[in-house]
């Protein structure tokens, strides 16, 4: 016990000095990591105990949109052709880690290891992340009369739109340093409506309710903030300049060799 005490207040002292040494450097990017972690989790973890808790005024906006969707869905036949192919070619999970797939191989063709390494750790842990907290919830998907389509599984949060979020995330964070900044509102608006487009299809198709495909968001964004914040630190590490959204993750792709090997970082 007097030991770990020793150690409790060795890392209080380190972080309230502020000094530069590697111990407070690791001190202060632990609990900025977890604060902003954890921050970003709060509307997950908010929206989890209003489905769980069956909100009424949650339950009725899930109800509702999902009865006048569907009505409008029965009355259409092609427009269900066109929601299931958006939903099972062009934005399906498969479809979306495939992208990943290439881009890791991409990446490290490019001898960006670390990056590549952030993508497939980012991609796998939604995955994760995703089918745990369905087997955790158990949330019944809608049951309406004359479906137009079905799915196997829980509902609460939807893998699609959990996988275009983490997915477009990693997309847009790694490609934008080579796209020209006049160009990249145009993808952050193909993520967008990615994303957006998936969710629609979700519960369009009366397959998830409107709260299943904003846990998938949400959850989404905890990811992909939980390994972002990880690579950052990297970054800090070997010296590099934090990064904004705006930038990408890694700058510096547009170079040659755009990581140093490894040890190169600071003491």
């Amino acid at each position: 016990m007097t030991q770990r005490i020793f150690w409790l207040r060795r890392f209080a002292a380190t972080l309230v000095r502020g000094g530069h040494g590697p111990d407070a450097r690791l001190g202060v990017r632990l609990v900025s990591t977890a604060a902003v972690t954890a921050l970003v989790a709060v509307p997950f973890a908010l929206a989890l105990v209003l489905v769980q808790s069956q909100w009424p005024p949650l339950r009725r906006l899930d109800r509702n949109t999902a009865e006048r969707l569907h009505a409008s869905a029965v009355a259409s036949p092609g427009r269900v052709e066109v929601l299931d192919f958006l939903t099972n070619v062009v934005w399906s999970p498969m479809t979306m880690r495939l992208l990943v797939a290439v881009l890791v191989v991409w990446l490290l063709v490019r001898r960006a290891v670390r990056l590549a390494a952030w993508a497939a750790v980012t991609a796998t842990a939604g995955g994760l992340a995703g089918l745990l907290v369905k087997n955790a919830v158990e949330r019944a998907r809608p049951h309406l009369p004359d479906p137009v389509a079905a799915a196997p599984g829980f509902s609460f949060p939807s893998g699609h739109a959990m996988t275009a979020t983490t997915s477009c995330a990693v997309l847009l964070l790694v490609l934008l340093p080579l796209v020209p900044r006049g160009w990249r509102p145009v993808a952050w608006g193909l993520a967008v409506v990615s994303v957006l487009g998936v969710s629609y299809t979700r519960v369009a198709l009366g397959v998830h309710w409107v709260s299943d495909v904003m846990g998938g968001w949400l959850l989404g964004l905890v990811v992909v903030t939980a390994t972002t914040l990880a690579f950052e630190a990297w970054r800090t590490d070997i010296g590099r300049a934090r990064t904004t959204p705006a930038q990408g993750l890694e700058p510096e792709l547009v170079d040659a060799d755009p990581e140093p090997p490894v040890g190169a970082g600071r003491p």
